[in-house]
């Protein structure tokens, strides 16, 4: 299975997916490279904006991908 079909089964099963779920679970460090790939072949995303406070507690964010149109 490819980086680009995990992804796209990871988001089926689950709903969305974040940067981080993507590495910690399939260890996909670029996961936009994987949504932009996705969505020549025709899929097409929303995404939300997380924001978060970090370990040294300065504030975060990152995006949450999830389909808004499944080819």
């Amino acid at each position: 299975m490819t980086q680009k079909e995990a992804v796209l089964n990871y988001i089926k099963d689950f709903g969305s997916i974040s940067s981080l779920q993507a590495f910690r679970d399939l260890g996909v460090t670029r996961l936009s490279a994987k949504i932009f790939d996705l969505k020549k072949d025709g899929y097409m995303f929303d995404w939300d904006t997380v924001v978060g406070i970090n370990r040294y507690g300065n504030p975060m964010h990152y995006k949450r991908y999830k389909f808004m149109k499944e080819v």
